[in-house]
């Protein structure tokens, strides 16, 4: 069996700046990769194997500090690695590694985990957010092909759009000079449901990859559920046929009622034919006698 490896967590903000997690119940997890600079972020290192310390490395930087592992409440053996509030320096990716005090080896690493911090750069680099459009529309019905497209005047080499609430990392496009503008296009084809959301754009420089410009404003998706509608609408046109079979055949029981009825062959009831006195009809006997 594959030795457990260790998480990598990022946990958002634990309080105040520095200050590590004391226990309870930590604040929200990081929302995705992306993180404003100046937030208060701490990662967590943990496993269910009992390492007694963990150390975070970063990709391409001085390893950090190791600190002691603890098992609060009994639960998996973790610790924490405040980085304080974020800055430029804080964009890379990372991973840990747990280790027993009894020996100088470490485990394997953890997958790792990628932090890109919006901000402005050294020298005013990536001040400008870039804009999000839409085409043909921000509302859409499943099956149809959406471009998202980010552009911006400053120089740019890669945009970035990210989904609100998404885990995953945002998708990446190389930009292309458009008449003096940077931009580049996210198709989203077929649509579905699961890319109903709120979308932003991000710009950055090759020089410097896990930092990013701030980011555009807001652009919500909203795919129609139509098959709901469909079928909503089709459940009540056979109602309206169901009601209109059942007038129908009441008013063909009626007619028929009425067709059945003592007389109805003959037009209805007989009248009795009215005579003038004198001009009585003679009886049958008299009749054959004259």
């Amino acid at each position: 069996m594959a030795p457990t490896l260790p998480a990598l967590l990022c946990l958002g903000e634990m309080g105040g700046a520095g200050e590590p997690w004391s226990g309870g119940t930590p604040q929200p997890a990081c929302s995705g990769p992306v993180v404003t600079s100046g937030q208060n972020l701490t990662l967590q290192c943990r496993s269910d194997v009992g390492y007694t310390r963990f150390a975070l490395s970063k990709e391409g930087g001085q390893d950090l500090p190791q600190r002691p592992a603890r098992r609060p409440h009994g639960g998996l053996s973790q610790a924490d690695f405040p980085l304080g509030p974020v800055g430029t320096i804080h964009g890379g990716r990372y991973r840990c590694y747990g280790g027993h005090s009894l020996s100088s080896e470490w485990s394997a690493p953890s997958e790792p985990l990628e932090l890109l911090v919006a901000g402005e750069g050294p020298a005013g680099w990536l001040r400008d957010s870039p804009s999000l459009l839409v085409q043909p529309g921000p509302s859409v019905a499943p099956g149809e092909t959406v471009t998202l497209l980010c552009q911006s005047g400053d120089r740019t080499d890669t945009f970035l759009l990210s989904k609100e609430g998404a885990a995953h990392h945002p998708l990446r496009l190389r930009s292309q000079d458009q008449d003096g503008r940077y931009q580049a296009e996210f198709s989203l084809s077929p649509v579905t449901s699961a890319h109903r959301g709120t979308y932003r754009c991000y710009r950055s420089l090759s020089t410097d990859p896990y930092l990013l410009s701030q980011p555009s404003e807001p652009l919500a998706l909203v795919v129609s559920d139509y098959t709901v509608q469909n079928l909503t609408r089709m459940g009540l046109a056979a109602l309206v046929l169901l009601l209109l079979g059942i007038l129908l055949c009441q008013a063909r029981h009626d007619r028929e009622g009425a067709r059945d009825a003592p007389g109805a062959e003959h037009g209805g009831p007989q009248r009795p034919e009215h005579r003038r006195p004198g001009h009585e009809l003679p009886a049958p006997e008299l009749r054959r006698s004259l």
